[in-house]
Parts: C-alpha cells; sequence; structure tokens
C-alpha cells in the first residue's frame, strides 16, 4: 500500500493505532489497535454508537487485554517504526480492495466497514454480546459514513477524498428473476426424472438405467428440502433454525440409509456413512478450500468452529474404535448380542453429545463461533410453503430411495462394483448434492466460515447424529446395525480428520491445501474400488 492511496483520516487511524500499540507495550500493531485508533475519530465511533457498538465497552476491552499483552521487542525503532499483524494487514487489505474498487483512497470509514465486517473481531464480539445482528449494523455504519449532501472540495493538499460506502442492497429484481429462472430450470429437468423413473421401475426396465435416473430424481428434491429447511430457519431464529439443520442437513441420505436398513443391507448403510463424512471432510473441504483460495492469497476462518468439529470426530472415531475392538477380542458368533449392545450404548453416547454441542454452540457460547445466520438469497416463502415443500420433497425422496436401493443389487452385478464402493462414494454424492453445491457457492464469495460449518457441520452431524439413529432405526426395524465397521472404514475416517484437523486448525488455509484433501480423497476412492 503505497503511502499516496492513504487520505488524511486513515493516516490518523493508523497513527493512532500504532501509538496504541506503543503505549500498550506490543510488538506489532494488531486488528485491536486499530479499532482504538478509528474510535479516537468522533464520526467512526458516532456511527458505531448509532449501530449499537458500546464503544465505551469496546475501548475498556481492548486496553484491558493490551496491558495483559506480552513486552514490546526492543526492535522496535524510536520512532514507533513497529510492523502490523497478518490480522492487522488482512483488514487494511480488505479496505484498500474497497476503496480501489471506488477509485478512492483509502480512508478511516474504509478501515471502520472491514473492522466491523470481521466474523471474529472485538467489534463482532461486542455485537454478539449485546444481541444485535452484524449485517444490520454494518448497514448502518454505512448509512451513517455515506454524506447526504455532495462532498466538499478538498481544502488542503493533504484533504480527505469524498468517498461514498453505498449501503448494501439486495440484487435487482431482474437479477433475482434470472436467478431464480436459472434454478428452477435445471430442477425442472432434473424433477422428469422421478416420475420416469418410477414408470421404468414399474415396467422392470433395465436396473442401471433405473439406479441412475432414481439418483437424478433424488438431487432436486434434496435441494428443495434444503432451500425449505433454510427458509423456516429464516423464521424461526438462529436457536430453532440450527435444530432445524440439525434434523433435515441430510434428511434425504438418512432417508436412503433408512430404506437400505429395511431392505438389509446393513453393509451398504455403514459404507454410506462413512463415505458421507469423508465425503464432507475431504471432497466438499477441499473443493471449498479451491474455490475461495482461488482468487485470494489466503482464506481465513474461525479456528475455534473448526477446532470444535475436529475434536467431535475424534470423538466419534473413537466411538468407531471400541465396537470394532471388541469384534477382534469376541470374533465368536456368540457375542454378537453383546456386540449389538454395545453399539447401541455407544450410539446414545453420541446423540447425547451432539445435543450438548448444539447447546454449546447456539447458546451458551455461541459468541465464539461468529457472525450471524446466513440471510437469504431471493424472495422469502411462508412458512405453510415451506412445510408443504419440505413434506412433498421429504415423500418424493423416499420414493426415489425405495427404487434406488431395489435396483442395488443389479447394479453391483452388472457393473461390478461392490456395495462398499456405492455405499462410500456414490450414495453420499447423490445424497448430500445440494449442500456439497451450496458450500463450494459460499465459498467462492469468500464467505469460508459458512463454507465450513457446512462440510464439517455435516460431517459431525452424520457421525454423532445420523450414524447412531440408524443403529436404532434397526433396532425398530429388525436388523442388526451396529457401530462394528470395517478397519479400512475406521482407519480411513481416522487419517481424514487428522488431516482436516491439521490444515485447518490454525484458522487460515490456501486452495493447495484444497487440492491436498482432495488427493487424500481420490486415494480413498481409489482404494474402496478395489476392495
Amino acid at each position: 500500500m503505497s503511502a499516496h492511496t492513504l487520505t488524511d483520516s486513515a493516516r490518523r487511524a493508523l497513527d493512532g493505532a500504532r501509538a496504541a500499540a506503543l503505549r500498550l507495550g506490543h510488538d506489532a500493531v494488531g486488528a485491536e489497535h486499530l479499532v482504538l485508533g478509528l474510535l479516537d475519530d468522533a464520526r467512526i465511533a458516532e456511527a458505531f454508537t448509532a449501530a449499537g457498538v458500546p464503544t465505551g465497552a469496546a475501548r475498556e476491552r481492548l486496553e484491558a487485554g493490551g496491558r495483559r499483552g506480552k513486552p514490546r521487542a526492543s526492535s522496535a525503532g524510536s520512532g514507533g517504526d513497529i510492523p502490523y499483524t497478518s490480522h492487522a494487514k488482512r483488514l487494511i487489505e480488505l479496505a484498500t480492495r474497497e476503496a480501489r474498487r471506488q477509485n478512492s483512497g483509502l480512508s478511516a470509514e474504509h478501515l471502520a466497514v472491514a473492522a466491523l465486517e470481521e466474523p471474529r473481531g472485538t467489534l463482532a464480539r461486542l455485537l454478539s454480546d449485546n444481541g444485535i445482528a452484524q449485517p444490520k449494523a454494518l448497514e448502518i455504519v454505512r448509512r451513517q459514513l455515506t454524506p447526504n449532501a455532495p462532498a466538499r472540495e478538498p481544502s488542503g493538499p493533504g484533504a480527505d477524498r469524498a468517498i461514498r460506502i453505498p449501503p448494501s442492497r439486495p440484487a435487482a429484481p431482474a437479477a433475482h428473476a434470472a436467478q431464480r429462472r436459472r434454478r428452477f430450470s435445471w430442477r425442472l429437468l432434473l424433477l422428469l426424472a422421478v416420475p420416469v423413473s418410477v414408470v421404468l421401475a414399474w415396467l422392470h426396465q433395465s436396473p442401471v438405467l433405473v439406479f441412475a435416473l432414481s439418483c437424478l430424481g433424488v438431487l432436486p428434491l434434496a435441494g428443495y428440502m434444503g432451500e425449505a429447511t433454510e427458509q423456516l430457519s429464516a423464521k424461526t431464529g438462529p436457536t430453532i433454525g440450527g435444530l432445524l439443520n440439525a434434523t433435515f442437513g441430510n434428511a434425504a441420505e438418512l432417508i436412503i440409509a433408512i430404506v437400505a436398513l429395511r431392505a438389509g443391507l446393513v453393509e451398504l448403510v455403514k459404507a454410506s456413512i462413512t463415505g458421507s463424512i469423508l465425503g464432507n471432510l475431504l471432497l466438499i473441504l477441499g473443493l471449498s478450500l479451491v474455490a475461495g483460495g482461488l482468487h485470494r492469497s489466503e482464506v481465513r476462518f474461525n479456528r475455534t468452529a473448526a477446532g470444535m468439529s475436529s475434536a467431535m470426530l475424534a470423538l466419534a472415531v473413537v466411538g468407531l474404535v471400541f465396537p470394532a475392538l471388541f469384534h477382534a477380542l469376541h470374533p465368536e458368533s456368540a457375542a454378537r448380542a453383546s456386540e449389538l449392545y454395545l453399539s447401541e450404548w455407544v450410539a446414545g453416547i453420541l446423540i447425547l453429545t451432539y445435543g450438548f454441542s448444539l447447546l454449546f454452540s447456539l447458546r451458551t457460547h455461541k459468541r465464539l463461533f461468529g457472525g450471524d445466520p446466513h440471510p437469504l438469497e431471493g424472495p422469502s416463502w411462508s412458512v405453510g410453503r415451506a412445510v408443504v415443500v419440505l413434506g412433498v420433497a421429504t415423500v418424493g425422496v423416499a420414493v426415489e430411495s425405495e427404487i434406488l436401493v431395489h435396483a442395488t443389487e443389479a447394479v453391483t452385478q452388472s457393473l461390478g462394483l461392490s456395495q462398499v464402493f456405492l455405499g462410500l462414494i456414490i450414495i453420499p454424492l447423490i445424497g448430500n448434492a445440494a449442500e456439497h453445491a451450496a458450500a463450494i457457492m459460499v465459498a467462492r464469495k469468500g464467505q469460508m466460515d459458512l463454507a465450513l460449518q457446512i462440510a464439517l457441520g455435516s460431517s459431525t452431524q452424520i457421525a454423532l447424529l445420523v450414524g447412531p439413529l440408524l443403529v436404532f432405526a434397526g433396532l425398530l426395524l429388525g436388523q442388526d446395525m451396529n457401530l462394528v465397521f470395517r478397519p479400512f472404514e475406521v482407519l480411513a475416517i481416522g487419517l481424514a480428520t487428522g488431516v482436516a484437523a491439521i490444515l485447518t486448525l490454525d484458522g487460515e488455509s490456501h486452495w493447495f491445501e484444497g487440492v491436498q484433501l482432495l488427493a487424500v480423497y481420490a486415494m480413498v476412492a481409489v482404494a474402496a474400488f478395489f476392495i
């Protein structure tokens, strides 16, 4: 960032940030010092106050945190020339990018908006503590900092250039209409596969063709289920919305698994559980990192959420190890009843832990996870419409699942594929297609926290909720569904969890780490093909 791009207001804010860092004894200028420098600007402080940011509390928190900081390194020059932290550099980079887009100099207003947009920053935490939605506060700040009258001419050689920070506006009606037409067209086309697959199955036509058409039919139905759930979540608030997403987020795949379980395809069901975890953890997370990092030097996300997901998946691996260990120690058939009882107890513990994770992330410690529910794109549905769409789509998925499962045995014989490969690779891709597309699209927009929430959240949901629920579904259906997985599946989940944790626990990534996750998934798929 060259000096001539700075306005006087930005220069004062940066000088104030540097002075705050020196005063508090820090060895670098961080994002918290930038906020302190911005609060010295009366106009910025007034805009923050109008948005609900308690500026006094913000200053006290930042000052108190600074006094607990480590002593300033002796390498700082006498003039206070100390470096910026990576977090502060990122905020300045985002503000500079916006200034360039507006063809203006970098101003304090740009820095203020960038600080407020940071999902894990001090301002975001203060908003969350006070029950204020971050998008709404951001809109107020933008409106406050946009002059209502024509800008005055600069009064001096170094005066601020007039800037306008436009408020967030929904896309134009024409753009929404085009988006709806595109979504409608591909869904309508794929929905044709539903009646065609039903007719062909009734006429006992080629099982491979019926299987392919039923897979295509599940795709738009799963998309409608996801959209209806999103609409309901937006109207019920984040807590109930989180429960709805937990219930229906993997509903399509759960229905397919229950139908397969009723047909006695226990190994297929187990493979689909493993495949869903691996698909979300490696394939979708990898594609999201690639999509988000192609046009950025690095992508950042909430490492608290990533760490919690990694810990939950590690817990799931433990839950799979103990039944497998019991099976290895007691291979005799007389121990099968005890093996099933052990699986039921482990499944109950996992479901209980998942419930506590919802309480932790949605209620008691939601401020640690930052951000608010993702805003809906396009028109809002009524509750009645959302419920009807969700119900019809659920019935449609159940019908298509019945057709898909009944064609599975003939497909494995015709194509030479094993049930393990179908469960590990094919069925998870079909059941989670809507979530996969959503994660990649939001990652391309730079919303990496949301992309990771979809990918990692879905993995933990499968491991700690859907899989254990299938154990109890087997109990009701008279099928011995236990948590004794093949050593290959347990090892694959364990290795995938470890690799994903290593790449995400630092809260930042880039596109090549996404490629590494995709490479691991490709190796798992190749190994599953030869099993």
